[in-house]
């Protein structure tokens, strides 16, 4: 899937959970409060990488830890959306940077 492709189906997904939220609370969420909710996945997210490196007792730890990365790119891919940020020119610049930025140390 391309990352185009994963965004809209990432905003579909966003939606349905705005619906959701509209009937339950009358409202949706705000873009902060969607930014608050991937500062938790961040921390979910942690916790298993913690328990990767033998720090805390996770059972199915991998199988947790790929779909938390899954939650955490579902954030990304909304907010940028949300924001109005091309992340694959983003992406791909910052990767070039990355990469002239290692090739100068190694120099």
């Amino acid at each position: 899937m391309e990352l185009q492709q994963m965004t809209e189906r990432a905003m579909e997904i966003r939606a349905r959970f705005a619906a959701r939220e509209r009937a339950n609370c009358g409202r949706e969420w705000t873009r902060e409060e969607i930014m608050q909710g991937f500062v938790v996945d961040v921390g979910d997210l942690m916790r298993l990488v913690m328990a990767k490196n033998g720090l805390r007792r996770v059972d199915a730890v991998d199988a947790k830890l790929g779909h938390e990365l899954a939650d955490c790119l579902w954030s990304v891919l909304v907010l940028a959306r949300l924001y109005d940020v091309d992340l694959e020119r983003e992406f791909t610049q910052l990767m070039a940077v990355l990469a002239n930025a290692k090739t100068e140390k190694g120099s």
